[in-house]
Parts: structure tokens; C-alpha cells; sequence
């Protein structure tokens, strides 16, 4: 109800509806995807691209450049800047502009669950020839996700946001984290199923690495969470590798 509410007093006109000084609008997609920084991968064998994605609207207004001041606004590398409360994620000081910004970023509920139906995020497959998806599936469990931060520990792949990139191996698995559930997970790249998954001590936003030395294999992820993702902050750097084979 509240959601419906909220639509109803919104601005939208489709993709590109304009930011409005004193009513929200939404901004759908929102500027956290599709694709975000983590960007995909590539398998040059197989022709095939791995894009893992974010479908969510934000819930935006414009403020008056005095009340983005008063509110603490200021640009990086402004003096005043120093305990900001301006941020890519939640409000935005835009300099050189006579506003600033008011971000809810996934257009979220008091519950902190968003307004939308999931899936949130997913990961696709796409030939690079043809440009024509292989297969296309949420990604992310609701494990670690629930109303007022709660985590529900369903491990449902109900599709959450995401950041960080995939990375394929010659041996056709994906091997991806980037999801709030605090998953590291490998992907076959010819069905889309989960073949395994790991627990990490933080939040995966990172695209994982894949090295070789000595003959044997690894798997490396920066485990470093994510304010924006609202995942657990961390400081590992996680190495993984086959057992060794006699």
C-alpha cells in the first residue's frame, strides 16, 4: 500500500523521466544497472559473454542548492566536504548545478525491503556473434536479505542487487560473488545451474581472479563488503584451489 502510495505521488514517464525540484520521481532503471563496474566477462572460445545485472528503480527528488548546503551536501575536494553526508549512494551535492539530490536508492520500504517484485539481479548469457541470449536466471539468494535487516536465511535465488563482475575459466565455469547473500559461487557456463558455492567472512564485491602457477589453478576474491550493498565490511583476501591429485 505504502508502495502504491508513493507511485501515485511520483513523477514517472517512463525511462527518462526528469528529476523534479519538490516531488520524487522514479528513476527506473536505476543507476545501479543493468550492467555496473564490475562489468562482464568474456569467453573467446565459446563466443559467449557473461553480464551479471541490476534491475531496480531509484527513488530520486531535487533540492534546492541552499537546502543541499544546509543538509551538509559539498562536492569532493571542497573544504567544507570533510564528514559529508553526500554520497553516490544515498544524496548527492552536484556541483555546478543549482540542486542536489536525494537518492532512495532501489526505491526501498521503511522495512528497508524494496518497492519492486525480485528478481532484483540476475546473470545472463549472450552470444557474441548474434547478440542473442543463451540463458538468463536470477542471481542471489535471499539468505542474508529480510525487512529491517533481518536475514531470512532462505536460500532461495530470488535475485538480489549485485556489484562486481564475473570471471570464466577455459574449463566453462563462471566463478562470480558480486550478490548480497556473502556467496562465491561457480556457474556452468552452458546452463546457468550452480554447480558450488562458498560462505565468505564479508561481502564478495569484487570480480574474483584465476591464475595459474606451477601447474595448479587458483581462485582469489577481495572480500571487502559494501556500504551501498549493505553487506558485512571485511578485510580478507580469500585463495582457492583444487586439492592436489596424485
Amino acid at each position: 500500500m505504502i508502495c502504491r502510495i508513493n507511485f501515485k505521488r511520483a513523477r514517472y514517464e517512463g525511462p527518462f523521466t526528469p528529476p523534479e525540484l519538490g516531488r520524487r520521481n522514479i528513476e527506473y532503471p536505476g543507476y545501479n544497472g543493468g550492467s555496473d563496474w564490475g562489468s562482464v566477462a568474456v569467453d573467446p572460445h565459446r563466443g559467449v559473454i557473461i553480464a551479471n545485472y541490476n534491475d531496480m528503480p531509484n527513488y530520486d527528488v531535487l533540492v534546492t542548492r541552499e537546502a543541499a548546503d544546509a543538509m551538509g551536501l559539498f562536492p569532493a575536494g571542497d573544504p567544507r566536504a570533510a564528514g559529508s553526508a553526500s554520497s553516490a549512494e544515498g544524496a548527492g551535492a552536484q556541483t555546478g548545478t543549482p540542486y542536489g539530490i536525494l537518492v532512495n536508492a532501489g526505491w526501498q520500504m521503511p522495512t528497508g525491503v524494496l518497492c519492486t517484485r525480485p528478481p532484483y539481479g540476475g546473470i545472463r548469457a549472450i552470444d557474441l556473434a548474434t547478440g542473442k541470449t543463451l540463458w538468463d536466471r536470477p542471481f542471489g539468494s535471499a539468505r542474508r536479505n529480510g525487512p529491517f535487516g533481518m536475514p531470512t536465511f532462505i536460500p532461495l535465488e530470488i535475485g538480489t542487487p549485485n556489484n562486481g563482475g564475473p570471471v570464466v575459466t577455459a574449463g566453462g565455469l563462471i566463478f562470480i560473488a558480486a550478490a548480497t547473500d556473502d556467496l562465491i559461487k561457480a556457474i556452468d557456463i552452458k546452463t546457468g545451474k550452480i554447480l558450488w558455492s562458498d560462505v565468505l567472512p564479508a561481502g564478495g564485491q569484487a570480480t574474483p581472479i584465476v591464475y595459474e602457477q606451477d601447474g595448479k589453478e587458483y581462485l582469489v576474491i577481495m572480500v571487502g563488503g559494501h556500504h551501498f550493498m549493505m553487506t558485512p565490511p571485511g578485510d580478507a583476501l580469500i585463495a582457492y584451489a583444487l586439492p592436489d591429485t596424485k
